[in-house]
Formats: structure tokens, sequence, C-alpha cells
């Protein structure tokens, strides 16, 4: 069953992973998705933590070039016991510019932990 303790931590992962982020580490930033994860974004449908992984480096190759991520988590909503749908905004402040977006995540509890199985950036 879904419960307060849950949308805690599905904010945790999503505080680990700005702080991975952060601090240029874009494996770390990927401890929060599922081995199955598929990434939407203008740019097409990726599937794959690997693949997902790999797209995100070659995007983002430096510290300079991920600079710092801020998220800004707007709601959590149970979709059944194990699953949770996320939505939100994100910043990339870097030296040169600041892009933004929002995003809808689709979370599944995988064990004791929570992990996006589908991320819809944009």
């Amino acid at each position: 069953m879904f419960g307060p303790g849950d949308e805690e931590a599905i904010r945790q992962v999503m505080a680990d992973q700005e702080t991975a982020w952060d601090r240029g580490d874009i494996p770390g930033f990927m401890e929060g998705y599922a081995p199955d994860v598929c990434f939407v974004s203008d740019r097409g449908t990726t599937c794959g933590r690997e693949q997902v992984t790999a797209n995100y480096q070659r995007r983002y190759p430096d510290k300079a070039a991920m600079g710092d991520l801020e998220f800004s988590v707007g709601e959590v909503i149970a979709a059944g016991g194990d699953h949770a749908w996320c939505t939100g905004g994100w910043k990339l402040h870097r030296e040169s510019d600041t892009l933004s977006g929002g995003f809808s995540l689709l979370w599944q509890r995988q064990g004791d932990a929570w992990r996006i199985i589908r991320d819809h950036t944009h």
C-alpha cells in the first residue's frame, strides 16, 4: 500500500539524484532509474538504463556541461500500491546558460526501493 513514507522516499531519490548530478556523477544519478526504464523526450524514446546513461554521457560530457541541477517536485500521486506519478520542473544552471523544462515520472517500488520506470522530460 502506498503511504506517506513512500512519497518521502521518492522525494529522497530525487534529492540524491540532484546531489549526484551536481558532483558530475552520471552513474550515481542513474541509480534512481530502473534497469528497464524508458526515457521519452523531444529527441525520441530510449529504453534501458545502459542506453539512457550513454545518452546522458554524450550530452553532458563533463562537469561544466552538467552544471547545477535543480528539481522542483510538484506532486507525487499514488497509482496503485507499488506505483506513483511524480510531476515537476527542472533547471540546469550552467556558467553560459540556464536550461529548464518539466517532467512526468512513473515510479515503481522494486523491493524496498523506488525506481523510475518511465521518464517523460520536456
